[in-house]
């Protein structure tokens, strides 16, 4: 073939087209499934394109290239946003995403911090084509002489059914796989988006007369048996709960060259009960996750946040549990009660008051709201009135200073970092952590002044990771391995603190089993003195369990949980799991098929428990 010819047949719509995708496919599996050059590629990915290809080339007779266009500019669209989404929750995008789309947005410098410049190259030839085509004279002759017409309907026809049998072989197949990573990769990013637009996404509910209590502690291998020696330890106490922004378990302790990152923490952390084993158990929510997971003691939805999915329902949770005891209840967040639908979780889950954005105005504002100095500040004034009532109250605090991409104000560092920290993702944290540590601080010195810390339960945890694996350059990676000691692996990543503490008979002790953010609405009423008979909960009583059974959703594929015995991720199926140890990271031998199976089966019956409670009543005010 000559080079005319071989140029002529380069630059046919249909095969300019391919070679794109081609190197973008590349460019969307190097940075999600870390496979730059496969084979395999080429032959989930292009099947997919050339069936709209096809259908381009045998019924469009007039602006064909106006569909080429936008078939490329979708598409690209879909594996930027893959790409991106995947950089950020470390799971593959779909379609249900879109109801967050406004969530996102609010996120958006920690989308952008996370980008690499050469992700852009994916829209570099939509530019160029662009320009060419629509303001160069070749450009429009090339449109005038290639584009507007018609040609082997027949082949094309035929090539359209093949690519749709391709497509078809890549997923039927691969349907039943329990890890979604495995089954995009399996499928094809592109078949795998089409899929979840077309599965069955209801889950199959469990009648509701079948999930009791003894049903669930069975489940979970609770020792019915076992008694807390702390139970009732609390009781008549205020409930204080401080969820920290991004806090992750290795801060504690932690020192960087000699400089300790969170002296205040840790100070409270050698006086109180403390779980090292204790995880996150969020989804797409992330932390309005933790608050309605916290305060109901139920998992995480299948799709989307709880904010969007479950605050239709009224929610059996802490408030309303504390409220029948006799205790006033309130949240704080200096945050708009809008971001995250939080106002209708607020409802469902029944808190009395609620303190957002109003109540704190726009004082001393950085990333969503006033800072965690401000929050701290007019919280413990507003607790201190609450102190004086008769009336025990529960308050949940939200702090927020050091969210995600933790590029404080420098009028806000509390220390200096190492050069070799310095203009890291893992550096920018640690500082960030600090200054948190530091108002956090001043709020337990307030509210010793204000005699509410010696009448009250305090329980102090991190609501999510902070430092996602898949996140981290090679400079953090290697930073995060000079603090561990070894390579950082997911159940690092997933560990946040849990610390209880109270003034009077809980005093000093580590637990070392493993707790989630499930179980602390059931060892709050417990310490309390609280009966939690009447409450359906998927937690346990940290203080009376040694063995429990974490099944995790969202940030690990499905089928994956955390158990005394480690943390287990399946393949395609549990045969193929890849298993870690918690106190290490390394690989090891732990969980069962048994514990695989009761955790897929625990989600399903929170699925369906959740699902299947009374619609709140609507204020029709």
């Amino acid at each position: 073939m000559s080079s005319l010819n071989v140029k002529r047949w380069l630059i046919k719509p249909f095969v300019f087209f391919s070679i794109l995708f081609v190197l973008k496919s590349f460019l969307a599996w190097g940075v999600i499934f870390g496979d730059l050059l496969s084979w395999k590629t080429l032959l989930t990915e292009i099947p997919f394109v050339w069936a709209l290809f096809a259908l381009i080339e045998r019924f469009a007779s007039k602006r064909k290239l106006g569909y080429y266009m936008t078939v490329n500019l979708l598409v690209t669209a879909i594996f930027f946003a893959a790409i991106m989404y995947f950089k950020y929750y470390g799971v593959i995008v779909t379609y249900h995403a879109a109801e967050q789309v406004n969530q996102v947005t609010a996120v958006r410098n920690s989308v952008f911090s996370l980008m690499d410049p050469y992700y852009l190259l994916i829209f570099a030839d939509i530019i160029v084509l662009g320009i060419y085509f629509f303001f160069n004279k070749k450009g429009r002759a090339y449109k005038k002489d290639n584009i507007n017409h018609r040609s082997g309907k027949l082949s094309h026809s035929l090539l359209f059914a093949v690519s749709l049998a391709l497509c078809l072989f890549n997923i039927l197949p691969n349907k039943a796989s329990m890890n979604e990573i495995k089954k995009a990769q399996e499928m094809g990013i592109l078949n795998y988006e089409a899929y979840t637009i077309f599965a069955k996404d209801k889950p199959e509910l469990v009648n509701a007369s079948e999930i009791t209590q003894d049903a669930i502690n069975k489940l979970k291998g609770i020792d019915p048996a076992a008694v807390s020696p702390l139970q009732g330890a609390a009781k008549g106490k205020n409930l204080v709960i401080i969820q920290l922004e991004s806090f992750q378990s290795f801060l504690l302790g932690l020192k960087v060259d000699g400089h300790e990152i969170t002296p205040n923490l840790n100070r409270l952390m050698e006086n109180s009960l403390y779980l090292p084993n204790f995880y996150q158990m969020v989804g797409q929510g992330n932390t309005s996750d933790a608050e309605f997971v916290v305060n109901s003691s139920f998992y995480i939805p299948p799709q989307g946040a709880a904010t969007m999915a479950y605050v239709d329902k009224e929610l059996p949770s802490l408030p309303r549990l504390l409220q029948e005891n006799g205790y006033q209840t309130a949240t704080f967040h200096t945050n708009d009660v809008e971001f995250w639908n939080r106002g209708e979780l607020y409802s469902s889950l029944g808190w009395e008051h609620y303190y957002d954005h109003k109540f704190f105005g726009d004082e001393d504002t950085f990333f969503f709201g006033p800072s965690d100095e401000a929050l701290y500040r007019k919280t413990a004034d507003k607790l201190k009135e609450m102190d004086a009532d008769s009336k025990p109250f529960y308050a949940q605090v939200i702090s927020m200073s050091a969210h995600h991409p933790f590029t404080i104000p420098e009028e806000k560092y509390k220390m200096k970092l190492p050069e070799r920290y310095e203009g890291t993702f893992v550096g920018d944290y640690i500082r960030s952590q600090n200054y948190a540590d530091f108002a956090f601080g001043q709020f337990v010195d307030e509210l010793k002044a204000d005699g509410v810390w010696d009448n009250s339960l305090i329980m102090v945890y991190g609501d999510h990771m902070g430092l996602p694996i898949y996140s981290l350059d090679h400079d953090d990676k290697e930073l995060m391995k000079e603090i561990y000691g070894h390579e950082y692996e997911y159940a690092d990543m997933l560990n946040i603190p849990l610390i209880i503490h109270e003034e009077g008979k809980i005093g000093t002790q580590i637990l070392d089993h493993v707790g989630g953010e499930v179980d602390i609405m059931p060892t709050a009423a417990s310490l309390l003195g609280v009966s939690m008979d009447n409450n359906i909960h998927f937690g346990q009583d940290l203080t009376s369990q040694s063995y429990n059974l974490l099944p995790q959703r969202y940030y690990l594929p499905t089928g994956s949980f955390i158990a005394s015995s480690g943390l287990l991720i399946p393949g395609n199926s549990f045969e193929d799991n890849t298993q870690f140890t918690l106190a290490s990271g390394g690989k090891a031998p732990a969980g069962t098929e048994d514990e695989y199976n009761r955790a897929l089966r625990l989600r399903q019956l929170s699925d369906s428990y959740v699902t299947q409670l009374p619609d709140k009543v609507k204020d029709t005010e």
